[in-house]
């Protein structure tokens, strides 16, 4: 079979959470099925490193498509134009986007409609594109993969899909992130906070993580728990908003806040590792991965009650309710007092990681891919 891809979202040094679901579901897949043939279809040049195997035929689709009217460019016209040439026996894209235009068999991985819930959280041309045309993504697809009950349960309740449509893949976490040895610990700490303890922040500096209400619950802590704790922050910038710079800004204990930027994978294990707990109190997520990285790596997780983070996390963190900065201050004053705690939560964590490994997505996939493969259209 031949098996066309969409893989725009891989890119060197740049890697985030569908990026990183892309890289890899497929490198397994492609080296697992040498049996069939793979054009991976970037909208820009690429890195040799993202051609996992000898079955994969590389090609670049200008325009790269980074906007709503290039999304539009590249799907509408510059894809099925080669698509209809490459003739595959599936078009496959991981980050939901699909063709409608191309009247081949798709299929798609839904990630989560946190624009259907949070429009707001999106500049107005991009809400409006997911908007308009993630419904009818979902009623063009063969078949759809998504990466949490709660998300399947989304898509079939916004967009009417038949439930035994839509397979659940979950996402993983990279087998890098270990638990450190203390020496380790102290190193980092060292590096990021002058020596002092930290929670931790990672993600895309997005309205829907929810740091407005992460930086009110840090004041909070420190004022009914005196102490040198610092809060690192880990991402890019790229959605600062007013109202997240306007919650910084009202900080008492804003120099108590440290901004690493963006974090490759190498120094990630280090804070994560290192962190006295992760705070992933987001208000939407698909899935969360960093809340599976923080399990491998035996930190404490806090993290929301809220879509799928309870899904996923299990008994295995501290459940929060991410609209009141007075639970999200408690549970990090309980993971900072309370010693047994954090180890109870450790051990809970371990015991969950094993459910949530990229081998497992790679073969939920592969298995979705094979339903797809054998759809009528």
């Amino acid at each position: 079979m031949n098996i066309a891809v969409n893989t725009r979202l891989l890119l060197k040094d740049k890697l985030e959470g569908i990026g990183w679901f892309t890289f890899e579901s497929l490198k397994r897949i492609t080296t697992q099925h040498p049996e069939h043939h793979f054009f991976f279809i970037f909208d820009r040049p690429f890195s040799e490193e993202f051609v996992f195997s000898d079955n994969i035929t590389p090609l670049v689709q200008y325009p790269p498509a980074r906007h709503p009217f290039l999304y539009y460019a590249w799907f509408e016209f510059s894809l099925p134009s080669l698509l209809n040439r490459l003739k595959p026996d599936l078009f496959l894209s991981p980050d939901g986007f699909l063709s409608l235009r191309y009247k081949g068999k798709s299929m798609n991985v839904i990630h989560d409609l946190n624009f259907e819930h949070y429009p707001e959280d999106l500049p107005f041309l991009t809400r409006r594109y997911y908007r308009h045309y993630f419904p009818k993504y979902a009623q063009k697809a063969v078949r759809i993969a998504t990466v949490s009950e709660y998300s399947r349960q989304d898509i079939v309740s916004q967009y009417h899909v038949n439930e035994d449509k839509i397979d659940i893949v979950y996402d993983g976490a990279n087998e890098i992130y270990k638990p450190l040895t203390e020496e380790e610990k102290v190193m980092t700490r060292q590096f990021y906070s002058d020596g002092k303890p930290f929670f931790l922040f990672i993600g895309s500096l997005h309205p829907r993580k929810n740091l407005s209400n992460l930086f009110r619950a840090f004041d909070l802590f420190k004022k009914t728990n005196p102490s040198d704790v610092q809060l690192l922050i880990v991402g890019a910038r790229k959605w600062w908003t007013p109202e997240i710079d306007l919650s910084y800004q009202r900080m008492i204990y804003s120099r108590d806040v440290v901004f690493t930027g963006r974090l490759n994978i190498e120094h990630l294990r280090y804070v994560l590792g290192a962190a006295t707990a992760l705070t992933y109190v987001s208000y939407f997520e698909g899935f969360g991965i960093p809340i599976v990285e923080a399990f491998r790596c035996g930190t404490p997780v806090i993290t929301s009650d809220v879509t799928s983070m309870p899904e996923v996390a299990g008994d295995g963190a501290l459940l929060v309710d991410p609209f009141d900065p007075e639970t999200i201050a408690m549970a990090m004053y309980k993971i900072y007092q309370y010693k047994t705690m954090r180890e109870e939560l450790v051990l809970r964590g371990h015991a969950r990681e094993g459910l949530f490994t990229w081998q497992n997505t790679a073969d939920r996939l592969w298995e979705s891919i094979e339903k797809a493969l054998k759809t009528n259209c």
